[in-house]
């Protein structure tokens, strides 16, 4: 198109001042509340705008900074981002985790998170690396105690060659855990050290101290928590080693930060740049000699706090949107976790479809052939800006307590997290985050405790709690397949379908979605003619719990409903649902004994009818 055109073009589409579309949306919003309507919190209370422009780029320090230039906030890299597939494997005998990790490089993987006994002989490890070509593949230890011979040991397996790879040494990340150290805290960094020291020379291309800032985002923590305490935990960790000798350019490079991705798209992309851009900061004031030694070196991990037990599937859905986000965020390798680890050890196909996900996204859609494809987005950059600003507010407050170690002593992390955790909790619990086919959408005809494994899952810990969100929902509907398992029955909910079909329908399909949540048999109605025939109905069903779906204005003509149920079938609990607010004490009186709606608090709720119901 000729320039000229292209102006003729660009004058039909005269541009709109910024303060010409506030005056719109005021306009449009007629007097609501724009904070409330339109401007969204992050769990860490960071306020997101309805829209960018070109104009809130404009004091962002870091935009124009290129990939590969300090601080990093574009990635390591000039040139694409070739991030590395890694598949982990839990298995601790040897000889078969070797079998998983070549079948894994044989189908796709790039690199491997392996167990070795503790602390790992020898023999165990030439058996657990037979036919791995070390030079070449990554080769990463995930458990956590290593003793100071472990480098000696590892290096004579690999003999001449080079090995690439981490070992996930974390004392520190421990004592978050478990408020205690491996051996004793001085005993640990000693070791930290001593580990440091040796890679240089027995392992140089091996990451040996690690940083799991995956224990915050686990536990519940928000992703200006998990990168503030993570770099608290790094610094700590620098602070601690310069001080026993060691040159920050030595630690440095042989230091990995794992991190959790969520399900917040563009909260974690914009995470993932944020945190090297506040580690190249830290690591400057340590004055290292090769301004290179600021690179942060991110493995990401896809989230264990947001993945199901029901409807397991759809956690593929979530992995996806979580390897996506760190591809684009800038992970040098990433673990895509299966489905099913939340309730079973992987099998076959789920390894194979997790494999798979990296996979097509780096071979298929070609996501590693672009540096920073996020780079420029007026949403992304501010939203980069603003994790970036709390997360150096937090580490900073952090380190005012006496850094990390003295946070994890004083309970500063844990209460912090836990203030988080409580409230994404109650978010679950009122719906106001959705799961879907736990907490809405369930699949009622769904079991699921034949195929839990017992070890499977988080566990609750001494220090901070790891655990999945949806956890309380699962207990909530397996007690109910316990009890029909026991040979009870399962809980029948009848839908008294009346009056208005518009409103019966839509209040029928969300009491569905409520008590389908426990595991109940959901017994729907089309509508019934008269208040006499769906009585009746009520009572030869069989149901403990009757629902009354109707409109606000007809619950009235239906209390009579309520007062014959109760009269008729003492043991039945009648529930409305709605909040016909006028029409409360009038229902009651006839018999009513709950309400539900948008504002129930559903967790609390189905606890109680499992209570009422006599299933424990």
């Amino acid at each position: 198109m000729a320039q000229e055109d292209k102006k003729k073009l660009f004058d039909q589409f005269p541009p709109v001042s910024t303060e010409a579309w506030e005056e719109k949306i005021l306009a449009d919003l007629k007097g609501a509340d724009y904070e409330k309507k339109l401007v969204w919190r992050t769990p860490d209370g960071l306020k997101v705008k309805p829209y960018y422009r070109a104009e809130h780029l404009e004091e962002l320090p870091h935009v124009g900074i290129l990939p590969g230039e300090v601080p990093y906030v574009r990635g390591n890299r000039t040139r694409g981002n070739d991030w590395l597939i890694r598949q982990d494997f839990e298995e601790t005998d040897p000889a078969r985790a070797n079998e998983l990790a070549l079948h894994a490089l044989e189908k796709g993987a790039e690199s491997v998170g392996l167990q070795a006994s503790h602390p790992g002989s020898a023999e165990e490890l030439t058996a657990l690396l037979k036919g791995i070509d070390l030079e070449n593949t990554p080769v990463h230890f995930i458990q956590t105690k290593y003793d100071k011979l472990f480098p000696e040991r590892l290096a004579g397996v690999a003999g001449t060659l080079e090995m690439k790879g981490s070992l996930n040494f974390d004392p520190l990340g421990r004592y978050l855990l478990y408020k205690k150290f491996f051996e004793g805290e001085q005993e640990d960094l000693d070791l930290a050290a001593e580990l440091v020291s040796k890679s240089k020379e027995l392992l140089p291309l091996c990451q040996v101290i690690t940083v799991n800032g995956q224990y915050v985002h686990n536990a519940g923590g928000s992703a200006v928590q998990e990168l503030a305490f993570a770099l608290a935990q790094g610094n700590e960790y620098l602070a601690q080693l310069t001080d026993k000798g060691l040159a920050v350019d030595d630690i440095t490079t042989r230091m990995q930060f794992t991190i959790a991705v969520g399900g917040g798209y563009f909260v974690e992309v914009a995470k993932i740049r944020a945190l090297r851009m506040l580690w190249a900061k830290i690591v400057e004031q340590y004055k290292p000699s090769d301004p290179a030694s600021g690179r942060m070196k991110i493995h990401a991990v896809t989230s264990g706090w947001n993945k199901s037990v029901y409807d397991p599937y759809v956690n593929m859905l979530r992995t996806t949107t979580e390897a996506m986000a760190a591809s684009i965020g800038g992970a040098d390798s990433m673990t895509v976790n299966p489905f099913d680890q939340s309730f079973k050890k992987p099998d076959p196909f789920s390894f194979r479809m997790a494999r798979n996900q990296q996979i097509i996204l780096k071979h298929e859609a070609y996501f590693s052939k672009v540096a920073d494809p996020a780079a420029g987005s007026y949403y992304v950059e501010n939203l980069t800006d603003s994790i970036a600003r709390a997360a150096w507010d937090l580490f900073l407050q952090t380190e005012d307590r006496g850094g990390f170690i003295k946070a994890v002593e004083s309970d500063f992390i844990r209460k912090s997290v836990e203030v988080v955790s409580q409230k994404r909790d109650m978010d679950i619990a009122m719906r106001k985050q959705v799961f879907v086919g736990t907490n809405l959408y369930p699949n009622t005809e769904e079991r699921v405790l034949d195929k839990v494994e017992p070890t499977a899952g988080l566990s609750a810990l001494a220090g901070l709690r790891q655990y999945r969100g949806t956890q309380a929902f699962e207990a909530l509907r397996m007690a109910v397949e316990n009890h029909a398992g026991k040979g009870h029955e399962v809980p029948k909910v009848f839908l008294f379908t009346y009056g208005n079909p518009v409103m019966r329908k839509a209040r029928a399909s969300f009491s569905s979605n409520f008590f389908g949540v426990a595991g109940y048999e959901i017994i729907d109605n089309l509508g019934f003619p008269d208040i006499d025939s769906g009585v009746k109905a009520a009572k030869e069903s069989g149901a403990r719990l009757v629902v009354l779906c109707s409109s606000d204005e007809e619950y009235e003509e239906m209390a009579p409903a309520a007062e014959m149920i109760k009269k008729e079938a003492p043991g039945t609990y009648v529930v409305v649902a709605g909040n016909p607010k006028e029409k409360i004490d009038t229902l009651r009186e006839a018999g009513v004994d709950d309400f539900i709606h948008v504002r129930t608090n559903v967790l609390e709720s189905l606890t109680k009818y499992n209570d009422v119901l006599g299933i424990v």
